[in-house]
């Protein structure tokens, strides 16, 4: 009895989250639906330990109300971390669910000129090409200015506590999970989602909950 109670249980978590994703889509067309603050904290806990992510929305206004929506609404938690290069980056973002994901995949958000630099600890979105971000964001587990800011990536918020948590991220997969949004290797992860991992590559980390934290 308690084992379906909580099957039941996650499966009203999961259709509370399609149906806020539809509405929103139905009603933004794919615009940000909130102004985000001008800065807030987001905590990130992993099956590693905590993350606490500082972020900012004049680095990246665009890029941060769309962030601030998707952490209201849940998108992230049981995320997999499924690109992590060791001493390059951790990148995240696509959700467990293929039918959430999908919602997600085809609007895309302007992009923000770049203000600050993909330093170590600095989060931004992964996209292919320009006006392609959506949901995927990576943390820098290096400097990776010299690379990344001239692409066009933009930082739009920062590790304050737990870069440990994030430099202990399983990186054996390398890009064999998911690789790049330009790599082209992400289509199972979509259309399998969290299923397809967890059997594929069952020692992805990943995020329990994301969730504004004062």
């Amino acid at each position: 009895m308690p084992i379906a109670f909580a099957a039941a249980a996650r499966m009203r978590v999961l259709l509370l989250l399609l149906l806020a994703s539809l509405l929103w889509a139905c009603a933004s067309g794919g615009s940000r639906r909130d102004q985000a603050p001008d800065e807030f904290r987001v905590g990130l806990e992993t099956n590693k330990g905590v993350v606490v992510l500082e972020v900012h929305r004049e680095w990246a206004p665009h890029g941060v109300d769309r962030f601030y929506d998707l952490v209201q609404q849940g998108y992230y938690d049981e995320a997999r971390f499924f690109r992590v290069i060791a001493g390059r980056w951790a990148q995240f973002g696509i959700h467990g669910d293929p039918r959430i994901s999908a919602l997600w995949r085809g609007r895309p958000i302007p992009d923000d000129p770049r203000r600050e630099s993909n330093q170590r600890g600095m989060i931004a979105y992964a996209f292919a090409v320009p006006g392609g971000r959506t949901t995927q964001v990576f943390i820098n587990l290096r400097d990776n200015s010299a690379t990344l800011d001239a692409q066009g990536f933009a930082p739009f918020g920062r590790v304050i506590a737990g870069m440990d948590v994030v430099d202990a991220l399983d990186a054996e997969y390398g890009e064999t999970a998911g690789g790049g949004i330009r790599g082209g290797k992400q289509e199972p992860l979509f259309t399998g989602g969290n299923e397809y991992l967890a059997r594929e590559f069952p020692r992805l980390d990943f995020i329990r909950k994301a969730r504004i934290v004062k």
